[in-house]
């Protein structure tokens, strides 16, 4: 047998609101990650799966811990293997370090079991309930919610599955799964620019375009309803929630942009962060300790990035470096590990992704390959979301950020202005 990647399923699209399943407990064992050489990705084999809509359930596992990036997926050329007494020295044979099985069982749940095939035993079990209608969105969603369960006990690191991307095409809001299924339109929403998700992936908030200028939205995708944040000024645009979810910052003002926080709960009036004196401030990012703000400035007659406390002190100019006679960076997305932060920049007669380490200011550049704007990271810190037209028109792309592996998400219309949700399934306790 040799190895090779499982291909991606297309499934239907539709929009899902954030699912709320969570696994129950039947682990037999408290052990996570496997012994394998540092450096290396361990080869995971997904057995057949028994029950109903087995093939479907098999690919979307294969396909989860093949697009984390973490293990390498073994799929036999020739079959698989005889269904019985698990041979483990066969699996050890083709590259295998971890062997799933999956089953759905009377109950209606999906039961997975994860071997360790040097040590020749069960090492994980788990049951994840699977709410219906079997292939909807939730039920994907609740595969992906097993999908990063596995690869927890695998690697010591959970996937991200189990997460959506907010885009806007044609001046809409879409919502796509991150694997590109289920891209829908989300209802209920004017002109939109800009979303952005709250921490706990209830609500989003959004850019708003209207005939008196832009207003700041924030929805609630569950009750399906949406509340204006007070105005400044006609433009009000950018918004971004803090990591621990009570406050809004945006960009708002007339001839000068600033910088505004308001609270998410209650009715109190922005507060003013930045004094740009007429300069123009946005695109605003918080630390994970949300007493910070990256955000993008000109104040120096060109687009840098600066950080500033949440009260508007302490500012200070980030990106320093000047690698082009016209230096222009922006739009950054602060990691939620708090190393790094994202940004566009003007590079190889574009724009680029690059990332600057907040410990010692080093700069990276991720991306060459056309233009390539908007980071968003995702929750693992590791991949992220951009837009690019390496395609030949503006799509979102996902990038792996240690491999340096792209994969497009979207493919109809042209599509920007990406947001990286968190996770919207509650990981097994």
């Amino acid at each position: 047998m040799t190895l090779r990647r499982l291909l991606p399923v297309v499934l239907a699209a539709a929009i899902v609101l954030p699912a709320t399943v969570r696994a129950q407990d039947t682990t037999r064992s408290v052990r996570i990650g496997l012994t394998y050489a540092s450096g290396t990705r361990p080869g995971v084999f997904v057995s057949p799966v028994s029950g109903t809509h087995a093939d479907t359930i098999r690919a979307i596992l294969s396909r989860d811990l093949d697009y984390g990036d973490r293990v390498s997926v073994i799929a036999p050329d020739g079959g698989d293997p005889p269904a019985g007494v698990i041979n483990y020295g066969l699996f050890g044979q083709i590259g295998a370090a971890a062997l799933v099985q999956a089953s759905m069982t009377p109950a209606g749940l999906l039961h997975v079991v994860l071997h360790d095939v040097s040590a020749a035993r069960v090492i994980n079990v788990a049951d994840f309930p699977m709410p219906g209608p079997a292939l909807g969105p939730e039920w994907r969603m609740a595969v992906h919610a097993a999908s990063d369960e596995v690869e927890y006990w695998i690697t010591g690191q959970r996937g991200l599955s189990a997460t959506r991307i907010l885009f806007v095409r044609n001046q809409k809001m879409w919502s796509v799964d991150y694997d590109g299924a289920n891209a829908a339109v989300v209802p209920g929403l004017g002109a939109a620019l800009s979303p952005a998700w709250h921490p706990s992936g209830r609500y989003v908030a959004y850019c708003e375009m209207a005939a008196d200028g832009t207003h700041i939205v924030i929805r609630d995708l569950v009750a399906g309803t949406s509340r204006q944040v007070a105005r400044v000024g006609g433009t009000n645009i950018s918004p971004v929630f803090s990591p621990d979810g009570k406050t809004l910052v945006f960009a708002g003002g007339e001839d000068g942009i600033d910088l505004f926080s308001a609270p998410v709960v209650g009715n109190d009036p922005p507060i003013r962060v930045t004094v740009g004196r007429g300069s123009q401030n946005m695109s605003p990012t918080f630390s994970p300790d949300s007493r910070r703000v990256a955000f993008t400035s000109n104040r120096l007659g060109h687009a840098e990035v600066y950080i500033t406390d949440v009260d508007g002190t302490n500012v200070d100019l980030l990106t320093t470096t000047v690698t082009e006679r016209n230096p222009y960076r922006s739009n950054p997305d602060w990691s939620h590990d708090g190393r790094r932060i994202a940004y566009q920049a003007q590079a190889d007669g574009g724009f680029q992704v690059m990332t600057i380490s907040l410990r010692d200011r080093l700069t990276s550049q991720l991306t060459s390959d056309g233009s390539n704007e908007d980071p968003s990271w995702g929750p693992d810190d590791r991949h992220m979301v951009f837009t690019s037209n390496r395609s030949g028109e503006n799509q979102i792309w996902v990038l792996d950020t240690e491999t340096f592996r792209s994969r497009q998400l979207t493919r109809v219309g042209s599509a920007r202005m990406s947001s990286w949700s968190p996770r919207l399934v509650s990981p097994k306790q």
